[in-house]
């Protein structure tokens, strides 16, 4: 094989392994011109090895998760936590990050998914990804950092089960740049939905709307923190949908909101910046959700009464169930938020971040 073709073949396996790369990056990784990729990207079309750009689709538009990936690590006070003190725990370890979350909660409902993410070269780093692949999302386009450590982040919970504090390290995130996303365009812009979480920084955010309001793609984000929601641009054309919770909202809108008028007010406020759709968490007392084409301000659901065992993940199930349910019924909030509700509330009953429950029939009563 002449040095030609060994090239050509090698370009071909890399495309085969990741079917959105870039042509930058195919010269890159082989030492080859952006002109020479080029040349052999279209011999290889005429080969009818490939099917054209982007080489290879899908048979299924697939939904976009952008953001967190990172270990989990929960632990538990066995009885009722005292400060200042040292407390025995039980101590259970997974993954996690909110992207990847609902990246998992959507590959076991059945829909396909792909998951841009940054983790370090690191043991945490490959078991992310390959447990990201195990469960049938398509992690090939994500970014590992090299000599970076992945994402962490320690929960502590108390004896029943409600988070009293959480520490997160996320700085792999800061890796996903407008100019990685740039190179995953394509990728973005085939997309059914995406869903970003605000572990991106800002002026990624921004490019993400912009392409969504350009390009009319659904986009949908949920907030992680309430420091993160400085990073939520001014300008929020674009944006479909936005999940955050009350204290989220608070630091939005600056100001306390302990009524139900005060909530209508701050998603308002948000609506004239751009946004359609807001959906505000509440734990246990359920949802309101606001729609900017409606009359109505805000409407209440409540939540499912169940005995919680662990709430990490009930916020990201919801955040899936949502997106779930706006594919298939797109003007549709209210069904969307009660389906959130579905999946957050198996989520919380049981030890996993992910319920294992989930199969792609969950809602086949309702469709």
């Amino acid at each position: 094989m002449n040095s030609a073709n060994s090239k050509k073949e090698q370009l071909y396996q890399l495309i085969a392994a990741q079917p959105f790369i870039s042509q930058q990056e195919l010269a890159d990784q082989l030492g080859l011109s952006r002109s020479a990729v080029a040349g052999h990207i279209a011999a290889l079309i005429r080969d009818k090895r490939l099917l054209g750009r982007a080489y290879v689709l899908p048979d299924e538009r697939a939904v976009v998760c952008i953001g967190g990936a990172n270990i989990d690590r929960k632990m538990r006070t066995l009885g009722p936590m005292q400060m200042g003190t040292s407390n025995p725990v039980s101590q259970h370890e997974a993954f996690g990050g909110v992207a990847r979350n609902i990246a998992e909660n959507l590959a076991r409902l059945g829909m396909p998914v792909s998951l841009l993410c940054a983790v370090g070269d690191d043991a945490a780093g490959q078991s992310i990804l390959a447990q990201a692949q195990s469960v049938g999302i398509d992690a090939r386009a994500s970014l590992q950092i090299v000599g970076a450590l992945s994402g962490s982040y320690t929960a502590l919970l108390n004896d029943d089960g409600d988070m009293v504090l959480a520490l997160a390290h996320m700085e792999c995130c800061d890796a996903m740049t407008p100019d990685y996303l740039r190179r995953r365009q394509l990728q973005r812009h085939v997309a059914a939905f995406t869903i970003l979480d605000l572990n991106l920084p800002a002026d990624s955010i921004a490019l993400l709307l912009q392409d969504a309001h350009v390009h009319a793609v659904p986009l949908m984000a949920v907030a992680v923190s309430q420091p993160k929601m400085a990073r939520l641009p001014e300008q929020l054309q674009g944006l479909r949908c936005l999940v955050l919770n009350r204290g989220e909202l608070e630091t939005t809108a600056g100001r306390n909101l302990p009524q139900p008028q005060d909530i209508a007010a701050a998603c308002r406020a948000l609506q004239q910046r751009g946004v359609q759709d807001i959906i505000v968490t509440l734990g246990d007392a359920g949802v309101w959700y606001s729609n900017a084409d409606s009359a109505e301000g805000i409407s209440h659901l409540p939540a499912p009464a169940v005995r919680v065992r662990d709430a990490t993940g009930a916020g990201d199930a919801f955040a899936a169930g949502v997106a779930w349910s706006l594919c298939q019924h797109p003007k549709d909030l209210k069904l969307a938020c009660e389906r959130g509700l579905h999946l957050a509330a198996l989520t919380i009953q049981s030890d996993a971040t992910v319920a294992p429950s989930l199969n792609p029939s969950i809602f086949s009563e309702e469709t």
